[in-house]
């Protein structure tokens, strides 16, 4: 895409189906290594997955999209598996560390290059890479590249992470999915995409519990399962077209979705005079003439998502009175 053209003064209605999310399918794609066949369904057809999907087939998986119907379905038939994530498949996408978690556990080594992806802030790797090390893992840096090896396989261990982390929350639950014994995480991120790639992990056989920020996962012993999952909608592209029905809307109706998983966005347009009616699996959108000024915080779930902030502070434009926002998760995001 080189440029939108945009004819303004114009009211939106109608109604909208959400896409299924980026950030939870990136994940799974990631947890497919571990399985022998998955059919992905609700995919999103976008850059990042492409590039997962090519680093898949580096990798040595099977892998076949079907764009008209967001079907990916991959095969592991583990022949030929090359443990090695190269950069120039990683550099653009910060995802792609994720494979190192599974080939890890699955093959004992791993030699991932340190990822790339936008320049909102500074996302290190140490958190996931303090977390392998815990799970028994030798690790270490070396031109670009972090190579890992557990000869004799991962060990449970208990992990308390110095901050929330959902890569190293999710890196952390791949290596551990074959660990030896039982892993307890601490301090996790539980951002919906988290919750899917768990129950993706469930549905291959994992033995995973959720207490608050505290993960338990016990030793799986199933083996070569056939999986079929939907991803989660994307809760970003949901909170984009309600601020922009809260901006210019008659009336939205936006389906396929789950309000409950974006009650803090519902309340913070709520306050700020948006009209929104709720249903089991959509969401009704109105604007308002008069919009309330407004003070936020950009938080880790089930706070007000920073990938929102944006979008929030063109409405913030519009309200009456003087707005704030606290920018919490991205020190470069403004």
């Amino acid at each position: 895409m080189k440029k939108l053209l945009i004819k303004g003064k114009r009211e939106l209605f109608g109604k909208i189906s959400i896409s299924g999310s980026k950030n939870a399918t990136l994940p799974i794609l990631a947890a497919s290594i571990l399985a022998h066949e998955v059919t992905l369904k609700n995919i999103p057809l976008v850059k990042d997955i492409f590039t997962m999907v090519e680093l898949l087939n580096f990798i040595g998986l099977d892998t076949k999209i079907f764009k008209n119907k967001n079907i990916i379905k991959i095969k592991n038939t583990e022949k030929k598996i090359n443990t090695l994530a190269p950069y120039r498949l990683v550099k653009t996408m910060r995802a792609g560390v994720l494979v190192l978690g599974s080939l890890l556990t699955k093959y004992g080594k791993a030699k991932v290059s340190l990822p790339g992806g936008c320049a909102i802030g500074t996302r290190p790797v140490d958190i996931h890479l303090f977390a392998l090390k815990k799970l028994g893992a030798k690790i270490k840096i070396k031109e670009g590249y972090i190579i890992a090896e557990a000869k004799q396989g991962l060990k449970g261990a208990t992990i308390k992470f110095p901050k929330i982390s959902v890569g190293a929350t999710e890196n952390a639950l791949l290596a551990a999915f074959k660990a030896k014994g039982k892993t307890v995480l601490k301090n996790c991120a539980i951002e919906p995409e988290v919750t899917d790639l768990i129950s993706f992990l469930k549905k291959l056989g994992g033995k995973i519990k959720i207490s608050g920020r505290t993960i338990t996962i016990n030793e799986n012993q199933k083996k070569n399962l056939k999986i079929y999952h939907e991803v989660i909608f994307d809760r970003i592209e949901l909170g984009t077209y309600m601020i922009a029905g809260a901006l210019v809307a008659k009336k939205i109706i936006i389906n396929r979705i789950n309000p409950n998983i974006v009650q803090t966005e519902i309340k913070i347009l709520k306050k700020m005079g948006v009209k929104i009616k709720k249903y089991k699996d959509s969401i009704i959108i109105k604007k308002n003439k008069i919009l309330k000024s407004i003070n936020i915080a950009t938080k880790p779930y089930p706070g007000f998502p920073t990938d929102l902030q944006a979008q929030l502070m063109v409405l913030m434009t519009q309200a009456n009175g003087r707005s704030k926002i606290k920018e919490n998760i991205f020190e470069n995001r403004f």
